[in-house]
């Protein structure tokens, strides 16, 4: 049956009558009850006959159908397509003139001039941009005093000669407990040091994402929480410390991994189970090794009396060595970490607690969860400091005054680092349902570690962006293909299930799911 607005015989204002398929459904400008009322009386009415809606009657009805106004319908209808004309028509000119240089048309040399008017002014732009760009040096050329060659720079083609070796930042001051000073309040960056910061986070946050997306397509499995938003903890630490330091951590360890040295192919074949993971593929997201860290672990704040023992050891041994020991404000409210720092304070060990408060443990804020939000305190009779943990610089420096503290043989320190993380606790949370995604964009927009580190290195002149994006476009590619590796590599096989239980030991027998199944156990 045919609607009311599905017609053989189009109307005079046929041009702007709702026309419809008589299958489909109504469009929303028929859906209200005069829509329907004519749907109704079209499909009583005999098919071999045009309907006469109801509209035509009405006077708009009747006003369109004047043939004044048809025709005042038809004259702005052929102004548009003149319009529409004239646009391609110009469009098709410009681009012949700058074919031909204006010539061989009339307007040629009225064409040719504006065109060198609009190159002069560019270059004029260019040069006077070049000039900011380059500081002293670019300022006295254009006013005639002797440059030298590498000064005169075009802002096209820029090498490594026209920027900055370093430059010097305000950071914020740190909050302090039981110290009469602090870290610097200012941090030297260097143009090596730079680069170097933004190509690890951004690898860490791009490895993130991949891990996420591989997630969701259940080839990572189990437990995975990730890191991304928090990179400036991890790249501002391990910058801090030597290679012979040690560090443990609790759960959320995938950035840690790879500042500590690990490649991301084998983070995220350990992630996937895959042999050629840092673990074998018997680790996952939680249990990740490599030579002085110490995991990844997977039980809320027990990875801290640990800390103290490997700090323990550093003494014993007489090493110059500290030992990071991180947690989370999740795990800030649990006795045995108290008990960890009565120890550490007693036998003066060479470690350092730092709370990565991200402001959630799991779905609870620390507004909920704690009496007393100043992780930095908690030790009370141990000093401390409260750190921006989403400015990388600001945690390297006070890193570094952490470390030399311990070194002086003054016993633990304590460190606060204020950030945020952008996923959820785990992959299992989707991190809205106890805080709405605008907090979580504002937190984007006005302290991204990443972004706060790049436009300090091109505000200072210490990169450009177009050497940014390469870097960008390269951890992509790194980060591809890594993934590719941890989705094709083997898994492990079911004979290497016991191995490395022990390290530097003879091989032994593991039972196996029952007594009469055996595994070799090899370090």
């Amino acid at each position: 049956m045919r609607s009311g607005h599905y017609y053989r015989r189009r109307p005079p204002c046929a041009s702007l009558w709702p026309l419809r398929h008589p299958n489909r459904p109504p469009s929303p400008a028929v859906n209200g009850p005069s829509g329907r009322a004519r749907m109704r009386a079209a499909a009583e009415r005999p098919q071999g006959k045009a309907p006469v809606g109801p509209l035509l009657k009405s006077e708009l009805g009747r006003a369109l159908s004047t043939p004044s106004l048809r025709g005042e319908l038809r004259l702005a209808k052929e102004a548009r397509r003149r319009r529409r004309r004239s646009r391609a028509r110009r469009g098709w000119v410009g681009w012949r003139l700058k074919e031909t240089g204006g010539r061989g048309s009339a307007g040629g040399a009225a064409a040719a001039a504006a065109a060198a008017a609009l190159r002069s002014m560019r270059k004029m732009l260019l040069a006077a941009l070049s000039r900011v760009l380059q500081g002293p040096a670019a300022t006295a050329a254009a006013a005639g005093r002797t440059v030298s060659g590498a000064s005169r720079v075009m802002v096209a083609s820029r090498n490594y000669a026209d920027f900055a070796n370093e430059a010097t930042f305000e950071i914020k001051k740190c909050d302090l407990h039981r110290l009469e000073e602090g870290p610097s309040t200012t941090a030297v960056l260097t143009r090596e040091e730079g680069l170097h910061y933004y190509k690890t986070m951004q690898t860490i946050r791009r490895m993130e994402l991949k891990s996420d997306q591989l997630y969701k397509q259940k080839i990572i499995r189990g437990f995975c929480h990730l890191y991304d938003g928090q990179e400036a903890c991890c790249v501002g630490l391990e910058v801090a410390i030597k290679p012979t330091d040690h560090v443990i951590t609790a759960y959320r360890a995938h950035g840690f991994t790879y500042a500590r040295g690990v490649p991301v192919r084998t983070i995220l074949a350990e992630l996937t189970g895959r042999k050629g993971g840092c673990v074998k593929g018997k680790g996952g997201s939680m249990h990740m090794y490599t030579k002085n860290f110490y995991g990844g672990n997977g039980i809320v704040g027990a990875q801290v009396p640990l800390g103290a023992g490997i700090a323990l050891a550093c003494k014993y041994f007489g090493k110059n060595e500290i030992c990071l020991t991180l947690y989370g404000d999740g795990a800030a409210n649990q006795g045995q970490i108290f008990e960890t720092y009565n120890m550490a304070a007693l036998w003066k060990l060479p470690c350092v607690f730092i709370c990565e408060n991200n402001r959630y443990g799991m779905g609870t804020s620390v507004e909920r969860a704690a009496a007393s939000t100043d992780y930095y305190k908690r030790g009370d009779f141990i000093p401390g400091l409260r750190v921006d943990g989403m400015d990388v610089l600001s945690v390297r420096e006070a890193a570094k005054f952490a470390t030399e503290y311990c070194r002086a043989g003054k016993g633990p320190i304590l460190m606060e680092l204020q950030t945020y993380r952008y996923h959820g606790h785990s992959m299992s949370d989707p991190g809205i349902s106890y805080r709405t995604r605008e907090e979580i964009q504002e937190v984007r927009s006005k302290s991204d570690p990443i972004t706060l580190l790049k436009d300090r290195m091109i505000n200072n002149n210490l990169a450009s962006i177009e050497e940014l994006k390469e870097i960008d476009v390269a951890v992509r590619k790194e980060i591809e293909e890594a993934a590719q590796f941890a989705t094709t590599d083997p898994e492990p096989p079911l004979e290497e299930l016991g191995h490395h239980i022990y390290f530097n030991e003879p091989p032994f027998e593991v039972r196996g799911p029952n007594q009469w199944i055996k595994y070799k156990s090899v370090s």
